[in-house]
């Protein structure tokens, strides 16, 4: 019985030391940035990523739903095409390279985003169409709402790398990178990208 209770305790001691981590993200103006992407590295953290399952990026009226859709990696992701048009999905991206030739409904295969980094999507078809994937090596993500900020929860202590990305950044710029310690309770960031 004793044995039981210590494994017990041992069991709820990491949850116990969970912290939450809340981000700000800021323009160049210091007002709040929506739709930032964040997310925490570590060697650690690679190690407790798992595949997100259920995942898709949906086409409607000529444009994709979701502007950005942050994955970890190795995570199948379905592209439905609910237009009454054919869509041509498409990624020339080096995170991933893949083509859904001229389709209606979904393919009978998902894309499965395999390495880390921003994959643009396109269609072939209408140019104005544009959407994000943000493949990340951690289970420690979010993306911001009009706020600005971003909480990560249950977020085990030790040292990180705060990440954080926007898609209105140029194309090619790395995600801003900043050292942070997370320790039990709550860990707080401010991060600043070069946008208005």
């Amino acid at each position: 019985m004793k044995r039981a209770l210590a494994a017990l305790a041992l069991i709820g001691v990491p949850a116990a030391q969970a912290a939450s981590v809340d981000v700000d993200v800021q323009g160049r103006n210091g007002k709040p940035l929506a739709d930032a992407v964040v997310f925490l590295e570590s060697a650690a953290a690679r190690v407790a990523v798992k595949p997100a399952q259920g995942v898709e990026i949906e086409q409607a009226d000529k444009r994709f739903t979701q502007r950005v859709t942050v994955v970890p990696v190795g995570t199948a992701v379905a592209f439905p095409n609910r237009d009454k048009v054919r869509h041509h999905v498409y990624s020339f991206s080096p995170a991933k390279t893949f083509e859904l030739k001229l389709y209606i409904g979904t393919p009978a295969n998902p894309v499965v985003f395999d390495k880390t980094g921003i994959a643009v999507l396109g269609c072939n078809i209408h140019d104005t169409m544009a959407a994000w994937v943000v493949v990340v090596d951690t289970p420690y993500f979010a993306q911001g709402g009009a706020s600005g900020h971003t909480r990560l929860a249950d977020v085990p202590p030790g040292s990180y790398r705060l990440r954080v990305w926007h898609p209105d950044l140029p194309p090619g710029t790395p995600a801003a990178d900043q050292a942070l310690t997370v320790a039990g309770g709550t860990a707080s960031a401010t991060v600043q990208l070069p946008l208005n």
